[in-house]
This record gives C-alpha cells, structure tokens and sequence, in this order.
C-alpha cells in the first residue's frame, strides 16, 4: 500500500509584540503625520528629511571608500547653503519673482484662449461632430485657468512663507544629523529612532526616487521641445516654463503626469491639431517608458503597484487636497515599511 505523504505544515506567523511603548510611538508618529497636514506643515516635515539625507550624503557615511566629513561640517554646508541662493536671489529678487509669475499668468491665459478656440483650430469635417454641449464644458475650464492665473498675484506671501519653512525644516534635519547622539536606554526614545529610520527610508526610496525620474521627464521634453520640433519648423510657445512645470509635475507619482502631459498637448493644439496630436505621442511614449524606470526604481524597493498609489493619492486628495496627495505615495509606503518591519506583509 502507497504511503501518503503528509501535507507539509503551514509557516507559524511571527509573534507580534505590541507593547506600550511601542504603541505610543505609532501614536505619536501618526499624530506628527495628520498634523503636518492639519497645520500645512508638509514643506517643513519633507526638508527635514532632505536636510537629514543630504548630511548623510556630504558626510560620506554611505561611500566605503574615500575621506568622510564631520557631521557638523556637514551640517554648516546644509544650514549655510540656502542662505548663498538667497541672497543670490534677493540681487534680483524683484525682477525674477514678477518675471516667473508673469510668465505663469501669460502660459495659463494663453491655454484659456486656446480652450475657447478649439473649434477653429479642428478641421470643419471634425469640428461639425463636436457635441454643442462641448461649448459649456470649453467656456468652465477657460474660466477655471483664468481664476488659477488670477490666484498667483499672491505667490508672493504664500512663496515667502514656504522658503521659511523648508530652510527651517533644512536646519532641524542637519541638526538631528549634526549633533552628536548620546547613548540613552530610554525605549521610548528607542523606539521613536526606529520609526524616524523606517520614514527615513521610505523618504528616500519614494522622493528621491521620484526626483530623478521628474528630472530624467523633464530633460527629455526639453529635448523634444528645442531640438526635435524646430527640425519640422515648430515653434512652441513657452517653453521653458512648460519644461519646469514638467520637473515640478513630475514630482507628483502619476498624477503629475496627466497635468504636463494635458498642458503639452493643448500648448501643442494652440500651434495646430498636428503639432497637439506630436505632442500627446511623444508624451504618452516617453511616460510609457518612465513606468518602466518607475517599477524598477520603487517596484522592487517597495512592492508597490500603480493601483495602490492611485488609490492612497485618490483618497488623500479627497480628505486633505493637495498636500494630501503629494504625501499620500510617501505615508502609504512608510506604513508599508512598518508592517515588513513587524513580518504583517
């Protein structure tokens, strides 16, 4: 008689230990997260991390070979930095602010006027099957970009304010970098160290990541924009302000990417239906390949999948706007680190 081979026996979950003081630490973690949203601290809460990273960096902690640089040093380099653009800036603060927001008001009116023209711009045998409830649907979103060209006379207070709170948000992650940590026992204190690692990592695979790749789109486009549409004899207005809305959209996971990819083609339509036509092509072939670079990149590192980013940035829009959904890809894989780290996922 043929012995049976017993079914092999299933994996024993690890044993979660949820102490109290690790609870308070989840607590206090998630309170620092809601209220950076609450009180529009977002700026501040991610330059923290960037100045803690870019110590990192200068210090040389990373590189096994080479002279590394003192802590403190390097802090002074972060602290000290941004104050150099500044006061750069400020020679010709004037003219450069009412230049960039200028040019911002011009780019968003000009897109107004586009949207009314469209049936103009269409061949007749396409413009005639156009609903006529289209018109309405042209007239909102003219009337939506001439509000938000209206809404940047205010960059100003608004711009002033943000470059505070990042340049303090720099000096406190150089800080917590630069000082020297004394040894403590206290698991609380323990604790906390271990969740600001695990948002430390997310930071970098999440941000970080999604630099290179916002730089890596917007350096194509420029490409696409000076080199490849002149060889045709296309000239596209704006240029240089579309490619830095490129960059700064393209810090946002997918989102930023339907935003520069719908203002390309209709500064492209504003030229004629082909050059709109060229440019939604390119675009949707140079994202396609950025998706790619994007699950290589954070596929591996975080096991996330483009539904699972829809859905965090869906919902963090829906409760908090758009801090919301800027931090929605950065807390959802910063959550996904913690239940790795306690063997849930």
């Amino acid at each position: 008689m043929p012995q049976v081979t017993p079914p092999a026996p299933l994996p024993i979950p690890p044993v979660i230990t949820a102490t109290p003081i690790k609870v308070a630490s989840f607590a206090l973690v998630a309170l620092l997260c809601l209220g950076t949203l609450v009180y529009r601290l977002l700026p501040g809460l991610l330059a923290v991390c960037l100045g803690y990273l870019m110590c990192i960096f200068l210090t040389g902690e990373n590189r096994p070979k080479g002279r590394q640089v003192r802590p403190h040093m390097a802090a002074a380099v972060v602290v000290i930095f941004p104050l150099v653009v500044l006061a750069v800036f400020l020679a010709n603060a004037k003219g450069m602010a009412f230049g960039i927001v200028g040019q911002y008001q011009s780019l968003l009116h000009y897109l107004a006027s586009t949207v009314l023209e469209i049936r103009q711009k269409l061949p007749t045998d396409l413009a005639v099957h156009l609903p006529d409830e289209m018109t309405q649907a042209q007239v909102w979103l003219a009337d939506y970009l001439k509000s938000k060209a209206h809404a940047l006379t205010g960059f100003g207070t608004a711009g002033l304010r943000g470059f505070l709170l990042v340049y303090v948000g720099l000096v406190i992650g150089a800080l917590i970098k630069g000082t020297p940590r004394l040894p403590t026992r206290a698991p609380l204190r323990w604790e906390l160290r271990q969740r600001a690692t695990h948002f430390i990592a997310a930071f970098r695979q999440i941000v970080l990541a999604q630099f290179w790749i916002a730089a890596i789109n917007a350096a194509s486009t420029a490409l696409f924009l000076l080199v490849a549409l002149p060889l045709f004899g296309v000239k596209m207005p704006y240029i240089g302000a579309l490619v830095v809305l490129t960059f700064f959209a393209g810090l946002i996971p997918i989102v930023g990417n339907l935003l520069c990819n719908s203002v390309i083609t209709l500064a492209g339509v504003s030229v004629s239906p082909g050059v709109g036509l060229a440019c939604l092509a390119f675009l949707i072939g140079i994202h396609k390949t950025e998706y790619v670079v994007n699950a290589k990149i954070l596929g591996k590192q975080t096991n996330t999948a483009a539904w699972e980013l829809l859905a965090v940035m869906f919902i963090g829009e829906a409760i908090f706007g758009l801090p919301g959904l800027v931090v929605a890809p950065l807390y959802y894989a910063y959550a996904k680190k913690e239940l790795q780290a306690a063997g849930l996922v």
